[in-house]
C-alpha cells in the first residue's frame, strides 16, 4: 500500500541534520542575495559598469535557484552549487585586488561557503530521505548495452 508520504515529498518527514543543513543553505543564500546588491549598487558602486550589467552578472545568477529553493526541490540545492563558485571566484579575486573593502569580501566568501556547504548536505540527506537515487555511470553503461544487445537478438 502506498503511503501519503510516497505521494507527496514534501510529507516526508526531514530529519534534525537535515533541516539544519537547509537553514545553514538558506542562510548562505539570502545573505548573498541580499549582500550583493547592497555591495555593489550603494556600498562600494563599480565604476565603468552599467547597473544592468552588474545586475546581469552580479544578481540575476542567484535568482535562477530561487523557485526551486522555495519549492524545497534537493536536486535544485544541488546544481545551486554551481552558481556559487562564481561567488567564490569573485571573492578570492577580490581578496587580493580590492584590500579597502576586505569586510564584504569576507562576508560574500562567508556566505558563499554557508550556500556551498547547506546545499551540498542538504541535497544529499534529503535526497535519502526521499528514497531519490543517482544511478551510476556503470550500471547506465551495463543496462544501455543489455537493451542494445535485445534489440539485436530481436531483429
Amino acid at each position: 500500500m502506498t503511503s501519503q508520504s510516497d505521494l507527496n515529498p514534501q510529507l516526508t518527514q526531514k530529519k534534525a541534520l537535515t533541516v539544519r543543513f537547509q537553514r545553514i543553505a538558506i542562510i548562505g543564500y539570502v545573505g548573498l542575495l541580499l549582500l550583493m546588491p547592497l555591495w555593489l549598487f550603494l556600498i562600494a558602486p563599480r565604476e565603468g559598469h552599467s547597473n544592468g550589467f552588474i545586475f546581469v552578472v552580479y544578481i540575476l545568477p542567484l535568482l535562477l535557484p530561487l523557485k526551486g529553493i522555495i519549492q524545497d526541490k534537493p536536486y535544485t540545492y544541488a546544481w545551486a552549487n554551481f552558481i556559487v563558485m562564481f561567488y567564490f571566484i569573485h571573492g578570492f579575486t577580490l581578496l587580493w585586488v580590492a584590500q579597502e573593502q576586505l569586510l564584504w569580501v569576507l562576508l560574500e566568501l562567508l556566505f558563499a561557503s554557508m550556500m556551498f556547504i547547506g546545499c551540498t548536505y542538504y541535497a544529499r540527506h534529503r535526497g535519502q530521505e526521499l528514497g531519490l537515487k543517482i544511478r551510476k555511470l556503470k550500471d547506465e553503461l551495463a543496462q544501455e548495452k543489455a537493451e542494445q544487445e535485445y534489440d539485436r537478438k530481436n531483429r
